[in-house]
Formats: C-alpha cells, structure tokens, sequence
C-alpha cells in the first residue's frame, strides 16, 4: 500500500470514528425528559380496566389538556407512563384499584355504608387536584406536618390548612411565588400545571379549576388536640395509606365521643356538652338549621333519630331525659303542640275521655301542664252537662261530676270525701268551683254569714275546720284573714273569739 493510500485511510478511520462519537453524542444529549420519562421502566402498575379506554383520564381532564400519560403521583421522581391498555387513576381517587377502603384506613366512628360524615356539619366538597398521599408519606417520607403546618396553630375550623403551592415548588420543580403567572421550570413533567390540576387547559390563560373546600358547621381546635398529643389519625384515620383524601376521611361524631364521653380521668378536659363542638345561637340552643339541610341527633345517639317512627318514640326519649331534648328544643317548641296549638290527635288513647277522670285525679299536675283547667276542662265539662253550670246541668242524671252524695258530702269521712280531696289539692277544686259554691254549705247562718246573701240559700253552718283548729285559728286569722271572710261576717262571735 503506498503512502497516499494508507493516508486516506488514516482519514477515513477519523471520519468514522467522529461520526460515531457525534451520533452517540446527539443520542444522549438530545432525548426528552418525556423520551426517558416513557423509557423508564413503570414504578406502579396500573390496574387494568378493560372496559374503559386508556385515555379516560386525558379526556377527564379536557380536551385541550396537556396533563399528558403520567401514571404515578406527584413526587420528586420522573413520572413513568401507564402501561397500555390500563386507566390513569392514581391521586384521583382514595385507591388506584377502585376499590372500598379498608375499615381500618377510615376515620374512627365510620360504619359500613355510612356514606361519609354528616353532610350538613361537612358541606360537599370539589376537589380538582390530583394527590397521592400514599406516595408522599409512604415513598417520600413526609409526614402529615409537612404540607398540613398550620394545623399546629389552628382555633378555628374555618381556617384553610391546606398548603400553598410554594410548598410543592421545592420538589416539582414549579413556580407559584406569582399567583398571577405560575409557571412550570424546565421540561419535568411533574412541574407541569396539568401534573395536579385537574381539567387544565394551557389555552385558559393560566387558570386552573377552583377547589372547593367549604368551612365546616362545627367548632374544632386543632392546635388544641395537637397540643395533647392527639395524632391525626384519631380524627383522619390512616390517610397514608390512601392515595387522595377525600370527606370520607373527616371525623365522625362517634369517634369523637370515644375521648368526650370517657368516664373518669380518662376523659380529661374534653366536655360532653353539645355545644363543646356544636354552634349555637345566642338564646344557648344548639343551631340546627343550615344551607345545607336540617341537624338532627343520629339514631345511635340515645335512640334519637328523628325518623318516620318519631312521633311515637319521643314520649319516650323525652322522658327519659329531657335535658337532651332542651339542647336544640325550647319548651314553646313541645307546648306549642301539647299545648293545644297543633293539638295531635295522637297523643292519647282512643278511649281517653273514659279513662282521663282516673288519670286527672292520680296526677292532676300532669294534666295541668299542657291544659288549662278553666279554660280546657271546664269548658269540655260545661258542654259535655258533667258540671253544676252549663246548659245540660240541670237534666236528669246530667251535672254529676263527683261520687254519690252519699260518699262525697254525708260522713263518714272516707278517702272518697270532698274534704280530703280538697285538702289534697285545692287547685283541682278551684278549677270547676268558685268560693260561693263552697260558703252555701260552709258559712254560718245564726249571725248572717256570707252564706246567707247568696240565692242559693242561706249557709248551713257547716264546720269545714278540721279537728283541734280552734286552739289555732288565731294565728291563720293574723295570717291571713281573707280565707276566714268568706264564711264569717266580720262580727261573727266564733270569728271574734280568734282575734
């Protein structure tokens, strides 16, 4: 070979080499984060889901989205593409499997089917971001504090402990320090906007779904239990273990009971009192009426639930205890229905206007308490002809109201007698009788007593004072006189011989 040959092949063997060297290095140099993103090999499976296609999450999010096939969740790491054929789920929901939660994961208090906590203490909420919680407590070590700070300075529940998007730039690479103009640095796909948000459209000029979070109605301090070391999954249950948190994690009325109903020492500082948690109006009464619908005690809550049965189970209830009742009802409240107002026809029995004389004279006091005696049971008696006045009280067997003559007036005295039933209760008396009923047989006669100016007749004399009351009836007299007048004539000699 001579020398002009074995030269260009030197040059040929350069040009060679640099060629291979220039490809390797626009090789290397020259592939995307998305190129390595998909060349990645895939971290967590996603499940597959024959039935729905694979770009259902690409189409959630909106026709003009660029959320692109990222699988896992947010995280420092490079995203990895879903395997095809299977559904994007992950921080889109409490599990990627589609799957119930576990009872263990679930707040303490959650029942099966429960469908959640009380929707009128928590409003609905409109979560529009994708989060994985597994994968940031789980995969990156973060606890509960990291993004949830402010929960150790929070008295009130209607502060917002959810972080700000500053806190996500430090590992996703993304710029929110301009709310105005956030933007993504670099080509990382995990500091894209559509990464989290979801529906994020890079034609919408920078804006991005509302999240909706709505204040709940009930008082809470967290920087209170977080101060008595009450961890988060007291009131959470084991978030960690779930992807995005929903409502379904917020606390239950039961679990909370489990330290403010505690017997002893172990209930500590936490009060029962309902209105511990609950809002009140100024009157004290727990407030019960909200946008979002009406509060009313669960059925497990001293069998309370004010469901179609209510009506006939509250009798019961109330009088079990009725301060429980009082925490949202006033007494109007009840009155206004055993008072007459409403008047329910079911309150007593079919045959109460039989029944009802026993029971008025076992517990008049009872009666006394919805009905006016006046008014409601001398009325009824007037028309009814079972009083000494009214139309009908003149007829034949019509006007008897008490016992035979026999055992209510003539002696010997028996519990059946007028007399003991006065001195029992003479507000059951005064309800149908006035003072001249009682002076046409009470007052005296030999000196003109009250008796004697009444058309009835004249008084009979009769001695209503039991045995023994003459050795005190001057001290009654110095008591109070009026009683004594209604019989006796200011000169009467027996009245004198008191004074």
């Amino acid at each position: 070979m001579t020398g002009a040959e074995r030269g260009s092949c030197r040059e040929s063997c350069w040009f060679l080499m640099f060629g291979c060297v220039l490809a390797l290095g626009l090789a290397l140099c020259g592939q995307s984060p998305l190129a390595r993103a998909e060349a990645a090999p895939a971290t967590r499976e996603a499940p597959a889901d024959p039935d729905v296609a694979p770009d259902a999450d690409r189409a959630a999010a909106g026709p003009d989205s660029d959320a692109g096939p990222f699988a896992s969740g947010p995280g420092p790491s490079p995203a990895v593409a879903a395997p095809a054929g299977s559904r994007l789920t992950h921080g889109l929901g409490p599990r990627a499997d589609g799957l119930p939660i576990l009872p263990s994961d679930r707040p303490p208090g959650a029942l099966p089917g429960d469908g959640g906590p009380s929707p009128v203490i928590f409003p609905a909420q409109d979560i529009t971001i994708r989060f994985n919680h597994q994968r940031h407590v789980q995969g990156l070590g973060m606890t509960c504090a990291t993004c949830h700070e402010k929960a150790h300075t929070s008295h009130d529940s209607a502060d917002s402990l959810l972080p700000k998007g500053t806190r996500c730039d430090g590992c996703h690479g993304s710029d929110h320090r301009d709310p105005l103009s956030v933007r993504g640095v670099g080509e990382s796909p995990i500091g894209q906007c559509a990464f989290c948000h979801l529906g994020y459209s890079s034609s919408a000029g920078n804006r991005v779904a509302r999240l909706s979070l709505p204040k709940p109605n009930l008082r809470f301090d967290h920087a209170l239990h977080a101060k008595r070391n009450i961890a988060c999954a007291q009131c959470h249950g084991a978030v960690e273990n779930l992807e995005l948190a929903t409502r379904d994690q917020l606390p239950r009325m039961r679990g909370c009971l489990n330290c403010h109903q505690a017997s002893g020492a172990a209930a500590g500082r936490a009060r029962s009192d309902c209105r511990t948690c609950h809002l009140s109006d100024p009157s004290g009464l727990i407030k019960v009426s909200f946008e979002t619908g009406t509060l009313a005690p669960p059925s497990w809550l001293h069998d309370a639930g004010h469901g179609p049965d209510w009506i006939e189970r509250h009798k019961q209830i109330a009088g079990n205890d009725s301060r429980f009742c009082a925490n949202c009802h006033q007494e109007k409240y009840c009155t206004d229905c055993h008072d007459g107002r409403v008047r329910p026809r079911n309150i007593h029995p079919n045959d109460w206007l039989d029944s009802h004389p026993v029971a008025a004279r076992q517990n008049q006091q009872k009666c006394a308490s919805c009905h006016r005696e006046q008014s409601f049971c001398l009325s009824c008696h007037q028309r009814a002809g079972v009083a000494e006045s009214g139309p009908f009280s003149n007829e034949a067997q019509r006007g008897r109201f008490h016992p035979p003559k026999a055992e209510w007036t003539d002696g010997p005295r028996t519990p059946r007698h007028h007399a003991w039933e006065a001195e029992r209760n003479i507000s059951a008396c005064v309800s149908c009788h006035v003072e001249r009923d009682c002076a046409v047989c009470h007052a005296t006669t030999a000196v003109g007593g009250r008796g004697s100016g009444y058309p009835a007749g004249p008084g009979q004399s009769t001695d209503p004072h039991p045995v023994g009351f003459r050795s005190r009836c001057a001290a009654a007299l110095r008591q109070n006189a009026r009683p004594c007048l209604v019989c006796h004539a200011p000169d009467d000699p027996n009245l004198q011989t008191c004074r």
